[in-house]
């Protein structure tokens, strides 16, 4: 009896050891070509395996439920010819480990997300990747190198060591160039430069206004757009759409032929800025990328450096100087949304003397007690509800019907695979660049635990007291009310997709509250309204997404009419 339980046992883990799931240890040995590089690199190496040809797997990346496969590794000193080797203890999403891809066909691929050296005024050296032109994007920064994908089987004896050569490299990205109305300007910065200990630049696309030329002596309010890293001048154009344009859909708006009615709205704008009745203002778009992100979040950082300080003293006065701007602060406005709807509001609170009014649309938490899903002062894990007997996990995206397409966990796994050290470059990582402590380091603190989402307690309290524009706007109302008052205008939809709205609702709170003064602006909210509404309850995202740029101008002039000083240049700009 005895022996025929050994011998069920052994048939069992004989027959065990034979499935898929017990596949062999995966190997694959990258590289990269001296043909592409003959120095030493430091940076992120990423393997990628998509299971179609539609794009290069390294454009198929992302934390939706389309995604494709990535690990990545961190490499130092690596030389060419040197092989790296991927095998199943590399971390990876949105499988953590080779070992858990299904067997098929994929197409398969490496990129070198490639890494600076910085010496920073702090006394730390950090490694990071230096944006080039791009706005801090992995999957086409010039100078990374990569290999072209070819295809791959996975059987149940997964992958031996399988080589891949990166003999690639993205090429420059060319300079925009000044036209009739827009010019382009970039300065190196004294200040950023100090912080990181290398020539750092700042840089704006800047639309003049109709009669520009013609009226020398005139001097001009200054509309500051916040947002992403523009490589250009958006939604401003010359000449009807093009009649020849194929139509295209756009998928996130259920939109057909939306690259149409993007040419069409950039079309009307440009003849809505030249009639008679539209005010004469300069408008400038805002390129800070840093080593952590495409923008840096335009304050001043303790990883990142006093970006707010170099664009408000830097930069804006030095675009007002050479383009005739007024040059004071009554005479200038911020807006923006999501990452530019939070700068707008960050600016005016940090900066309430130096600007006149904000407008926030769809801006990123400005209430850490609804930092998206999370409370960070008094939950304990982001990625997880907490519970007894029951592992639910917190969304982090969703559509205006309450679909989730991924969680707060897996947008944060992909970021690690991306880059560690808050460096892949993405959403959750620039929130820690920018309201974090330096770590001993020199990298940012973990607010928490990437792999598990345990919450740092301590980091919460310093982005409390440093980041928490709800909380600073409370602490300091007494202080901070008078210069603020009016300037403080908040737009978001109650279905926005990452839970946007919930911050909004906790600053509603407060701002009602305020007294001496009152806060006398305007919180509004759009019906079923996702990311990014901005305050206009007649027409869809869609369309009023593109009109920012005129469509706070009636409030802006209201604004100035109420708010300007004595003896203030109200007239040298409103020529027709």
């Amino acid at each position: 009896m005895k022996t025929l339980k050994l011998l069920s046992i052994i048939l069992i883990l004989v027959l065990a050891s034979c499935t898929p799931e017990n596949k062999n240890s995966n190997t694959v040995l990258v590289s990269f070509s001296d043909k592409v590089s003959q120095q030493t690199l430091d940076g992120r190496l990423l393997l990628m395996l998509s299971s179609n040809n539609e794009k290069e797997p390294r454009f198929q990346i992302n934390s939706g439920l389309d995604t494709q496969i990535i690990f990545g590794v961190d490499v130092n000193g690596i030389k060419a010819g040197q092989e790296i080797s991927f095998d199943d203890t590399v971390f990876g999403f949105p499988y953590a480990s080779l070992i858990d891809v299904p067997q098929g066909e994929y197409y398969i691929q490496a990129l070198l997300h490639t890494y600076e050296t910085f010496n920073l005024q702090t006394g730390h050296t950090v490694k990071l990747p230096m944006d080039n032109g791009e706005g801090q994007q992995w999957n086409r920064s010039p100078g990374n190198l990569y290999s072209e994908p070819f295809k791959i089987s996975i059987d149940e004896n997964g992958i031996q060591n399988l080589k891949v050569s990166m003999d690639k490299i993205i090429p420059p990205i060319k300079e925009p160039e000044d036209t009739e109305w827009i010019k382009h300007i970039k300065i190196k910065s004294e200040k950023l430069s100090k912080f990181w200990g290398r020539d750092m630049y700042l840089g704006a696309h800047i639309l003049l206004p109709k009669g520009f030329d013609e009226h020398p002596e005139a001097k001009y309010p200054l509309m500051v757009f916040q947002g992403h890293f523009p490589s250009d001048f958006g939604g401003f154009r010359t000449t009807p759409p093009d009649s020849n344009m194929k139509s295209e859909y756009s998928a996130r708006f259920n939109v057909e032929g939306y690259n149409i009615i993007q040419q069409q709205e950039a079309y009307d704008f440009y003849k809505r800025w030249n009639e008679p009745d539209f005010p004469r203002f300069i408008i400038i778009e805002i390129q800070h990328p840093t080593p952590y992100y495409d923008d840096s979040y335009a304050v001043n950082s303790a990883s990142q450096g006093p970006y707010g300080d170099a664009i408000t003293y830097e930069l804006i006065p030095h675009i007002e100087k050479e383009f005739r701007g007024i040059g004071e602060g009554w005479s200038r406005f911020l807006y923006g949304g999501s990452t530019g709807g939070w700068e707008a509001l960050a600016v005016q609170v940090k900066y309430p003397e130096e600007y006149n009014g904000c407008f926030a649309a769809c801006p990123d938490p400005i209430d850490f007690r609804a930092y998206c899903l999370t409370n960070i002062y008094d939950d304990k894990n982001a990625y997880y509800y907490e519970s007894e007997n029951k592992k639910l996990e917190v969304p982090a995206r969703r559509d205006y019907l309450g679909q989730i397409s991924s969680t707060i966990k897996d947008e944060n796994h992909l970021e690690l695979v991306l880059g560690t050290k808050s460096r892949s470059g993405q959403q959750w990582d620039i929130w820690e660049a920018t309201y974090s402590p330096q770590n001993e380091k020199g990298y940012p603190e973990r607010i928490w635990d990437k792999k598990t989402g345990d919450v740092n307690p301590d980091v919460a309290k310093y982005w409390k007291e440093n980041f928490d524009l709800r909380h600073i706007l409370e602490r300091d109302w007494d202080k901070l009310g008078d210069n603020l008052k009016g300037k403080i205008h908040i737009y978001c939809g109650d279905m926005d997709n990452y839970y946007l709205n919930n911050a909004v609702y906790l600053m509603e709170d407060f701002l009602e509250k305020t007294q001496d003064p009152y806060y006398d602006g305007e919180v509004l909210y759009g019906d079923r309204a996702e990311h990014c509404w901005n305050g206009d309850p007649e027409l869809p995202n869609h369309i009023t997404r593109m009109r920012y740029n005129s469509m706070y101008v009636p409030k802006i002039m209201k604004r100035i009419a109420e708010s300007a000083p004595k003896g203030a240049d109200l007239t040298s700009w409103r020529y027709e």
